[in-house]
């Protein structure tokens, strides 16, 4: 299959994220480490998800937890920093794994708990020993996979921020984040992939999903977009752990 097939799709999937409905995003290198290499997939998608993290920051500047971006962004700057160093030897089919596994456990305890009828626990608050280890995580997902989603909704999601106030948070943290990628993948070479007729047609598409996501958001009820996150949320563990698992057996 011609990969401009899924590239597309792909950025679509990374605007609509931006918009507000922030696990699709995640999916998006997956999907087109179908048809090609997952760090040249990577490389590709990172302009995409550039642009349109200052436009889902313009979306929601007046809507984040403060609290919650002084422990995530160190942690996930952190995260990056540490991935830089590691990318050359530690093996992606493990941290496929343990990615999906994270964001697969909080899928099956939320309903779990729904199913057996239990009283849904009090709220969390921010917390700066679990935000730093989340969010480290997350910056070492987000370097090599893009994919952030799985430790920062961990987080994030039993907090049961007000549904703006969430999606404002997670595009303030990948906007630095993202931003913060740059200097390594150029020191690595991953630039060389980029396709510059093809961008800007990428870019404008994912521009184009952020005002999706954005709208998707903005009608949701607070129970269905909690729900939505969660269950995209399993659909991208499920594809990375498979993905991870597939990976391990390979020569």
């Amino acid at each position: 299959m011609d990969p401009i097939y899924l590239l597309y799709p792909a950025a679509l999937m990374v605007g609509t994220a931006k918009g507000g409905l922030s696990s699709i995003g995640s999916l998006a290198v997956p999907l087109v480490a179908l048809v090609m290499n997952p760090v040249t997939a990577a490389a590709l998608l990172l302009p995409v998800y550039i642009v349109t993290d200052w436009v889902s920051v313009a979306l929601y500047r007046r809507h984040y937890s403060a609290p919650n971006l002084k422990i995530m962004i160190p942690g996930m700057l952190a995260g990056v920093a540490l991935a830089t160093l590691m990318v050359s030897i530690a093996p992606e089919a493990l941290l496929l794994i343990l990615t999906g596994v994270i964001g697969l456990w909080y899928c099956l305890r939320s309903w779990g708990r729904a199913l057996l009828k239990r009283p849904q626990p009090d709220a969390t608050r921010p917390a700066l020993i679990p935000g730093l280890g989340w969010s480290l995580l997350a910056g070492i997902a987000s370097y090599i996979t893009h994919s952030a989603g799985p430790p920062t909704q961990a987080y994030l999601l039993p907090q049961r921020l007000p549904k703006l106030e969430f999606a404002g948070t997670i595009a303030l943290c990948f906007a630095v984040v993202n931003l913060s990628k740059l200097p390594g993948y150029w020191l690595a070479g991953q630039f060389g992939a980029l396709d510059w007729v093809l961008l800007p047609g990428l870019v404008a598409t994912g521009v184009a999903g952020t005002a999706l996501g954005r709208w998707l958001t903005g009608v949701l009820p607070q129970a269905a977009y909690v729900r939505v996150i969660e269950a995209l949320l399993l659909l991208l563990s499920v594809i990375l752990l498979t993905k991870g698992i597939t990976g391990l057996f390979q020569p």
